[in-house]
C-alpha cells in the first residue's frame, strides 16, 4: 500500500489547489476544482456515486454492504492548500528509511532538522515525502484525501470486511476559514463524521479553541511634521498603543496546552490610518468572552483621551470548541478509540491548538472529531508527509468503518 500512497499523494500534490482569503466566491479559487473534478472521476471509478454541488463540496456514497440498519460515518477532508507560502510547481522527493538527520531541500539553503522541527526523530525509519524547499507540500490536507481515497478502495476491494453505509467530502477554503460556510449537512445525511486532518501519528481530537477576528482600525489626523504640534494624531502611534497594552506573554509563541492568546496577523498603514488584524483564541468559553471584552476595553480606554473616537473595532466569532457538541457524545470517540487500539497506537487527545472543520461541522449538528494524519510543519517549505503514518491512517479509516457495523449490526 505504501507505493499506493506515495503515488497518489504524488498525483495530488502537483496540482496547485491553494486558497484565496481576498476572493468572495467558493470555492475562493477556480483552481481548487481541478482537484475537485480529479477526485470525482477517481471515486466514480471506484463505481461510487457522486454529487458536487456549485460551490464545490463533493461527496460520495460507499453503500452498505449489511443487511441491519447501522449509523451512517462520514470522513472529510478539504482540497485546498495555504495561502501563506508558495503552492505553484510542487515537486516532492521521497527519502527512504529516513535516518533522522537532518535534509537539505533542494537546490535551497532551507534544511529540514531535527533539531529545530523534533517531532522529525519519531519518524526514525519511515518513508518521508519533502519539498525542494521552494514550495509547500500540500499534505495539508491531501494526505487526508489520499487517506480516505485509499480506506474507500481498501473496503471495496475486501468485501468480506462489514460496514454500514459511508459518506465521504471532499471540500473547498478551509485554509481561509470557510470550509463549513456551504456545507449542507442535510445533503451529506451523516450521523457523525470524522475530518481526516490531524497531523502526528495518534492524534485524536475533539476539543479546539474558541475563535474570533478582530480588526482594529486606526484614524489619525495627517499635518506637516514641522507643525504638527497639539494637531497631529499619529494612526501608527495608536495601533502601537494598542498592541501594547494587550499581555505580553498571551501571543503564540509564549503559550502551549489550553492557554488562550491574542495574536497579532497584520499591522499596516500610515499617519492617517492603520489597520490590525488579530485573531483571539482561547478553550474556556468564558475565557474567550473575557478576552474579546479586553479588546474593546482597550479600544475605549485610548478613545478617552479623544474626542473624535479614532479606533474602531470589529469582532466576529469564527467557530467554536467542538468539545461542548462532541463529548455528550461519547461513542463518537470511543468508536476510534477501539480502533486505535487494535492497531496498537496510543491515542493523543490533547487539544487542537487551531480549528478544523470540525469545529464549525460539530456546532451544524455534525459532530466531527479529527484524527491525525502523519504529515507536520504545515504552510511552508518545511512540510513533509511519513508515509508510514499515512499508512496507520488509512488502516483507521477502515476501522472505523468496521468497527461502527459491528457496533450496532448486533
Amino acid at each position: 500500500m505504501k507505493q499506493q500512497i506515495i503515488d497518489r499523494l504524488t498525483r495530488y500534490v502537483k496540482i496547485d489547489t491553494q486558497s484565496d482569503p481576498k476572493s468572495q466566491s467558493t470555492p475562493s479559487t477556480n483552481k481548487q476544482w481541478d482537484l475537485l473534478r480529479l477526485l470525482e472521476s477517481e471515486l466514480q471509478e471506484l463505481g461510487l456515486t457522486t454529487d458536487v454541488d456549485e460551490y464545490g463540496y463533493l461527496f460520495a456514497t460507499l453503500e452498505s454492504n449489511i443487511e441491519n440498519h447501522v449509523p451512517t460515518v462520514g470522513f472529510l477532508a478539504h482540497v485546498d492548500t495555504s495561502p501563506d507560502f508558495n503552492t505553484s510547481n510542487v515537486n516532492p522527493h521521497i527519502i527512504d528509511n529516513y535516518d533522522g538527520q537532518a535534509i537539505k531541500l533542494g537546490e535551497t539553503n532551507r534544511i529540514l532538522h531535527p533539531d529545530v522541527f523534533p517531532e522529525l526523530k519519531q519518524n526514525v525509519g519511515h518513508t518521508l515525502m519533502i519539498t525542494d524547499g521552494t514550495s509547500l507540500l500540500g499534505a495539508d490536507d491531501k494526505a487526508g484525501v489520499v487517506e480516505i481515497m485509499e480506506g474507500l478502495k481498501y473496503l471495496i476491494e475486501h468485501p468480506e470486511i462489514s460496514h454500514g453505509p459511508i459518506r465521504v467530502g471532499f471540500t473547498p477554503d478551509e485554509e481561509i476559514g470557510r470550509g463549513p460556510h456551504k456545507f449542507d449537512v442535510a445533503r451529506f445525511n451523516a450521523d457523525f463524521a470524522y475530518t481526516m486532518d490531524g497531523s502526528q501519528f495518534g492524534e485524536l481530537q475533539f476539543e479546539s479553541f474558541n475563535a474570533a477576528e478582530a480588526t482594529v482600525t486606526c484614524h489619525g489626523v495627517n499635518v506637516h511634521p514641522g507643525s504638527a504640534k497639539n494637531a497631529m494624531v499619529n494612526a501608527i502611534s495608536l495601533g502601537q498603543q494598542f498592541n501594547s497594552l494587550l499581555p505580553a506573554q498571551e501571543v503564540p509563541e509564549r503559550t502551549e496546552g489550553y492557554e488562550g492568546f491574542y495574536h497579532i496577523m497584520k499591522f499596516e498603514g500610515n499617519v492617517e490610518k492603520a489597520t490590525l488584524q488579530y485573531i483571539i483564541r482561547d478553550h474556556d468559553r468564558q475565557q474567550f468572552d473575557i478576552r474579546k471584552k479586553r479588546i474593546l476595553e482597550i479600544r475605549d480606554d485610548i478613545n478617552n483621551h479623544f474626542g473624535d473616537n479614532p479606533i474602531k473595532v470589529d469582532i466576529h466569532d469564527q467557530y467554536y470548541n467542538m468539545a461542548e457538541k462532541i463529548k455528550p457524545l461519547p461513542h463518537i470517540i470511543d468508536i476510534p478509540k477501539r480502533v486505535f487500539a487494535r492497531l496498537n497506537i496510543e491515542p493523543n487527545t490533547e487539544p487542537i491548538r487551531g480549528g478544523t472543520d470540525g469545529s464549525q461541522l460539530s456546532f451544524m449538528d455534525l459532530p466531527t472529531p479529527n484524527i491525525f494524519t502523519g504529515c507536520g510543519n504545515f504552510h511552508g517549505p518545511f512540510e513533509y508527509a511519513s508515509i508510514d503514518v499515512m499508512e496507520k491512517a488509512v488502516q483507521v479509516v477502515v476501522g472505523i468503518a468496521e468497527e461502527v457495523a459491528k457496533k450496532y449490526d448486533s
